[in-house]
């Protein structure tokens, strides 16, 4: 529910700078994949992303402040799960520990464009690669163990912050409307998202912890962004 008045909020935003500059407006779609102490430690092994129960969804607002960079906003609902069954490594495939969780996030940012990105200049490709960066704050569950089941479950919320890097390349389909890939890792405050540190949760200073304690979790968004455009015409100034 937090998430649909998030997403109806931002659209209602959007359509209030239609007379300004150039905006873009629109839906994000795409897999997520955790990094922590349990599951997989692969970033960019396709099979991370491509599961019904990692897919991600949201939406997201652009204000082009220059054609070099644009400020961003968005919204997105994160699935994602980690099963040692699915690791590389021999030792966590024998311990066998699994757990999912659902992450609500909402990132400000800036994007950087490696050349000039144009929405009214179609005299030639508008195709262009992007860095992004910004700061998230995140809704997430918190987690604890459940033994002897070796899973995980839910217990309370998990409010933090997390650091995104994020690249794509973007290029405009039609005059209106704008399709990108992008690949972001976020870097969170956390070292819980996974249940290896349920001391974060339970106050209590025997609690079970595994894994390696001085590195906090990361959770890795890829996917598809396709925005419409609207705004006049634009005249940049100095910023």
């Amino acid at each position: 529910m937090l998430l649909r008045l998030s997403i109806l909020t931002l659209f209602i935003l959007a359509s209030t700078f239609v007379s300004a500059q150039t905006y873009e407006a629109g839906l994000v779609l795409g897999g997520t994949n955790f990094v922590g102490d349990v599951g997989s430690s692969s970033f960019v092994k396709p099979g991370d992303y491509a599961n019904k129960d990692k897919v991600s969804f949201g939406a997201i607002f652009k204000w082009n402040r220059s054609p070099r960079h644009a400020f961003r906003f968005s919204i997105i609902q994160h699935r994602t799960f980690g099963n040692d069954k699915l690791s590389e490594s021999i030792g966590r495939k024998e311990r066998g520990y699994r757990f999912k969780n659902s992450i609500t996030e909402f990132s400000a940012g800036l994007e950087f464009n490696f050349w000039e990105w144009n929405l009214h200049d179609f005299k030639r490709p508008q195709v262009v690669p992007y860095i992004s960066t910004g700061l998230n704050f995140f809704i997430a569950d918190h987690m604890v163990p459940n033994q002897p089941e070796k899973e995980f479950i839910k217990d309370g919320k998990n409010y933090n912050f997390a650091i995104p890097l994020i690249f794509g390349v973007k290029g405009a389909i039609s005059e209106r409307f704008v399709l990108a890939v992008e690949f972001g890792a976020r870097y969170t405050f956390t070292d819980n998202l996974d249940g290896s540190n349920p001391q974060e949760a339970m106050d209590i200073e025997d609690s079970i912890k595994f894994g390696n304690q001085n590195m906090n979790d990361w959770y890795i968004f890829g996917g598809l962004t396709l925005t419409y455009t609207f705004g006049r015409k634009p005249c940049y100034c100095k910023f």
